[in-house]
């Protein structure tokens, strides 16, 4: 039976073979959940594809790649109470989606669940993983795991309601840190966050990705999430940072230049989280200057 408090939605951009091999993966999960499949703009073929193999499965074909924001278009489509994102190179564990299910029913409070990250073909955890098991964020304590600050979207799963109300995944930041600003706003409305070790995604990483724009796009998007929403002194030492640390290259350059042109946008929509919220993040500044999981290189 289709589980009817859990959807699916998974994005996918020219990667056919792949989302195909994602997709079989999760319509045998034995949670059954529905699954909303995003194609965001490929002309490799994906949707007809995927028509053709899983008729259960529903496609949203996009006429353009909206990046993180084609999620937004899934979880449109569901009306389950929770909506588990799936990347076209990762997959859930069996039993995942119910033990997240479950929690999220538990606590009404909690918006966001993110998972243990395994590494295939080696098996071990993410790099990320442990950053995630000793995240510096106080939290309450009721939460079943430690909190966090952000999530990774392709090995998360979210309350719909909270993630409409947010306003979902910003269409001009498009892919790459996405989550950090979505994440600061499910806080700053009273929502939590929290990492679960019982719950596992596998990741198998693609190797049809441009990396370059990957790195120049994640770069720039930190500089707008942080004068988006940091206050000025945070905001200042952040842009510091980054400025000493990222290396010195065109793929940087283009990153700051990219960054400047959106300072109208920025500045316009600049709206710093509330104080309590600031303090409690304030750690993550020393994780994610020390952190060797996820550097602009």
């Amino acid at each position: 039976m289709t589980n009817s408090r859990i959807g699916v939605v998974v994005v996918t951009h020219q990667r056919r073979d792949e989302v195909i091999g994602a997709v079989a993966r999760l319509v045998d999960l034995p949670e059954r959940p529905p699954v909303v499949v995003v194609d965001n703009g490929s002309s490799d073929g994906t949707a007809d594809a995927l028509r053709e193999r899983f008729p259960q499965v529903e496609v949203l074909a996009l006429r353009e790649n909206l990046g993180a924001a084609g999620r937004n278009a899934g979880v449109a489509r569901l009306h389950t109470p929770y909506v588990a994102f799936c990347d076209d190179d990762t997959w859930w564990e069996p039993g995942s989606l119910r033990a997240a299910a479950d929690a999220l029913d538990a606590y009404p409070r909690l918006a966001v669940v993110n998972a243990r990250i395994v590494v295939e073909p080696a098996g071990g955890d993410d790099p990320i993983v442990a950053e995630l098991r000793e995240s510096p964020v106080p939290g309450p304590d009721w939460l079943p795991g430690p909190a966090l600050g952000s999530f990774l979207a392709g090995a998360s799963v979210v309350r719909r309601d909270a993630f409409l109300a947010a306003g979902g995944f910003s269409p001009r930041l498009w892919l790459g840190g996405e989550e950090e600003l979505l994440a600061t706003d499910l806080l700053s409305a009273g929502w939590e966050i929290c990492y679960l070790e019982r719950l596992v995604v596998h990741h198998a990483a693609s190797l049809a990705r441009d990396s370059v724009r990957r790195r120049r796009v994640g770069l720039r998007n930190t500089l707008w999430f942080t004068w988006l929403r940091r206050p000025v002194l945070p905001a200042l030492r952040r842009t510091a940072f980054l400025a000493m640390s990222v290396p010195r290259d065109r793929t940087s350059a283009l990153a700051w230049w990219d960054a400047v042109c959106g300072l109208p946008w920025v500045l316009s929509r600049r709206r710093t989280r509330p104080r309590d919220v600031e303090a409690r993040l304030a750690p993550l500044d020393a994780t994610q200057r020390a952190s060797t999981a996820r550097r602009y290189v």
